[in-house]
């Protein structure tokens, strides 16, 4: 009775890992859709600042 309550636990570890695994996952994806979505826009805004900041943009 004991082992399987121990085997429980273990399994149960076992899945939250494999669920922050995929949150964590899903995340970076979803970062890089939005970055490369918005990408143009991005590189634009920083050449205003550092053209505002004196230097030239690249």
């Amino acid at each position: 009775m004991l082992k399987k309550m121990k085997n429980l636990v273990v399994e149960e570890k076992g899945q939250a890992l494999t669920e922050y695994g995929l949150i964590i996952g899903l995340i970076a994806v979803a970062l890089l859709v939005v970055v490369v979505a918005l990408g143009d826009q991005i590189k634009a805004k920083f050449n205003e600042i550092i053209v505002g900041l004196g230097g030239t943009a690249k």
